[in-house]
């Protein structure tokens, strides 16, 4: 895709960087900083120089001097931009109430990505403290640890709350982000918007159809570290179309740190930026200039490699370790279910039957929302027809409309779900999965490097951005030329913003400090085991024990212990078997209810009195000081009796066990 607002002069036509008043930070044309009727040799006279007289009393200089800082920074550039992105922050806020509360309220959503990203902020703010590596912790899943380097640990979100998580708590972080990620959304589509669409006014709201969308604030909500990656999209494309406009090494470092910073959140997220960079730059790599743009792209890239070097060097470290493989027969049925629906991909957002408007609901998405709110939305849907139709003479319209379809097509997946109906054009068996060979995704998912993106209907955050950049070219074209139909268009618009959370989703407390403070007293840093038990991971789809409990890595950042339990974005496949041999492990995962046979052929052990007996010696050797019941069964509790350990305290709900001295 040709970098936006190729209008008027261009690097790849004229040879030279247009000059853009607004971009530069000059007046436009027709501003004049002076007074009507001053000349610049009056300004510059010595006589137009107002004399020194004495300080008024009672108010000293540097009091005169702030406000006039004060004043002169409202007024200026910077003041605009962050008066902006104010007015974002809080709509953001309004539209995704009431998370906002939980600040306050000491609340967080009850899933285990929640408590995740809780520990994820703590870990960071822990390894920074004490300087080791972030990207490899003996926290969870212990006492064997795991390395971190394809888990979503968003480092750089975590260094950046660093004063928050010491001051407040890691929950207040996860909280903070939540909110403000809307607003960051928005400001920073506003931003590239600013080069394409001709007025600021459409620009304001193609920033606001990006970052207040159902999709983006669904995942602001319940998968931050995809709607913190999300922000980086539209910062890509404004550092690719700058690079496009004035070839430089200014403008590759820019871009190289954009992408850097956009690894260093989220790879997911990476993947997107980096296709929308590489839509901006090749065609315009493909020029008799090729050798001098080659040249700032490579700088480009040479700047992202090191700025994103420490999550790179994570990432290499895990794959020599065995952590990267993904078993293709695991993921295989989630290309086919990952996907989204058509026509659904474009229907009304559910955010406004939410709000009681019923009798649209024939017309809204009514897909699941596990994974996001899966729709562009209506009115987006619609009035980036419209952008497209009053920008057609401009090329670059076509090449948004053209990644925004693609991405369309890519979110459906590898089949074509239509309504209840699943068609497979051109079906193959791809490791015992039957797939379409006419689906973008299933050629998508063999490209080098993305075997691992297994849900496919997050690409739908990619096209969001070129329908938001269309729709504000149509909101352009309404302010103009049809005022009055503006104002139910954005009506409309402002009842398919936001999220309120999914209303199955419960909550639960950031802390429990009647349960927790016996173990945080204990400094002996001993191992919590939480029942159930269970090693998690979502790429590949190995785990092992049951679903955990999501406050257990919650108060993990709270007492300071090591936790048993872990759930990581993809589960190394070595440490899932250390897992599984671990005698005290085996045991418990046994009386959870998994085959007997099957753990202690795993374990190496022939007989259950056998690995009862490495059991309780392994909890000794391991120092496993606690166990928390949040689920109790007889089976669960008598082998805890059988390996030591005792009861010890109820709380808040949940059963506490120590071991026996001795």
């Amino acid at each position: 895709m040709q970098g936006a607002g190729s209008e008027g002069p261009r690097s790849d036509d004229a040879g030279a960087a247009a000059r853009d008043p607004r971009e530069a930070g000059e007046p436009e044309p027709g501003v004049h900083a002076g007074a009507p009727g001053v000349t610049a040799a009056t300004i510059t006279a010595p006589s137009a120089a107002p004399a020194k007289g004495p300080e008024a009393p009672g108010r000293p200089a540097w009091r005169r001097r702030a406000r006039s800082a004060g004043r002169a920074l409202a007024s200026g550039p910077l003041g605009r931009h962050l008066a902006l992105l104010a007015c974002y922050t809080a709509v953001g806020i309004a539209v995704t109430w009431p998370r906002a509360t939980w600040l306050f309220e000491g609340k967080l959503p009850a899933t285990r990505d929640g408590g995740v990203y809780v520990w994820d902020f703590w870990w960071m703010a822990h390894a920074v403290e004490h300087l080791s590596n972030p990207w490899f912790t003996r926290s969870i899943v212990a006492p064997t640890g795991v390395q971190l380097g394809y888990h979503a640990l968003m480092p750089l979100e975590g260094v950046l709350m660093l004063p928050v998580t010491v001051l407040f708590g890691p929950s207040a972080s996860y909280n903070l982000l939540s909110i403000l990620t809307p607003g960051l959304m928005c400001y920073a589509a506003y931003r590239v918007a600013r080069l394409w669409v001709p007025t600021q006014t459409g620009a304001i709201f193609a920033g606001a159809f990006f970052g207040l969308s159902s999709i983006m604030a669904w995942h602001a909500w319940y998968q931050l570290n995809l709607a913190a990656g999300a922000v980086f999209l539209p910062l890509a494309l404004e550092a690719a179309v700058r690079l496009r406009r004035r070839p430089g090494r200014r403008q590759a470092v820019i871009l190289g740190v954009v992408l850097g910073a956009s690894l260093l959140t989220d790879q997911e997220s990476f993947v997107l930026a980096l296709i929308v960079v590489l839509a901006a730059l090749v065609p315009w790599l493909v020029s008799p200039a090729w050798r001098q743009r080659l040249a700032a792209a490579a700088t480009a890239a040479v700047v992202f490699l090191l700025v994103a070097s420490p999550q790179i060097a994570a990432v290499v470290a895990q794959t020599r370790a065995g952590g990267a493989a993904v078993p293709a027969g695991t993921v295989a049925s989630d290309y086919v279910y990952s996907g989204t629906e058509f026509p659904a991909v474009f229907a009304l957002s559910p955010r406004a039957a939410g709000l009681g408007l019923t009798w649209l609901k024939p017309i809204s998405y009514q897909g699941h929302v596990r994974d996001g709110v899966l729709t562009f939305g209506l009115v987006l849907s619609v009035l980036a027809v419209a952008g497209l139709v009053v920008s057609w003479r401009r090329r670059n319209a076509w090449k948004l409309a053209l990644l925004w379809l693609a991405s369309a097509a890519l979110a459906l997946g590898s089949v074509l779900k239509i309504g209840s109906y699943t068609f497979m054009p051109l079906a193959q068996t791809w490791h015992g999965v039957r797939l379409s060979g006419v689906m973008p995704f299933t050629w998508f998912v063999q490209l080098p490097g993305m075997a691992g993106f297994r849900e496919a209907a997050r690409l739908t955050m990619l096209g969001v951005l070129p329908a938001a950049l269309l729709a504000g070219a149509a909101v352009d074209w309404l302010r103009r030329r049809a005022a009055l139909l503006l104002i139910p268009v954005l009506v409309l618009a402002a009842l398919e913003a936001g999220w309120a959370g999914n209303p199955g989703v419960g909550t639960m407390p950031t802390t429990l400090p009647a349960l927790d403070r016996p173990i945080a007293a204990d400094h002996s840093g001993s191992i919590v085991v939480d029942v159930p038990f269970g090693v998690r991971g979502g790429v590949p789809l190995a785990r092992e024990g049951n679903p955990f409990d999501p406050e257990a890595q919650v108060l993990a950042t709270a007492d300071g212990h090591p936790r048993a339990v872990g759930y990581l974005s993809r589960l190394p496949g070595p440490t899932l078997m250390t897992v599984r041999r671990n005698p005290f492990y085996a045991g418990l995962l046994i009386a959870q209810g998994q085959p007997r046979g099957l753990a202690e052929s795993v374990a190496g052990y022939h007989s259950y009195p056998a690995l009862v007996a490495a059991a309780r010696a392994a909890a000794r050797r391991m120092d496993v000081g606690w166990v928390i019941v949040w689920q109790s069964s007889p089976d669960v509790l008598r082998y805890l009796a059988v390996t030591g350990f005792h009861f010890a305290y109820v709380a808040d709900g949940a059963r506490v066990y120590r071991l026996a001295p001795g």
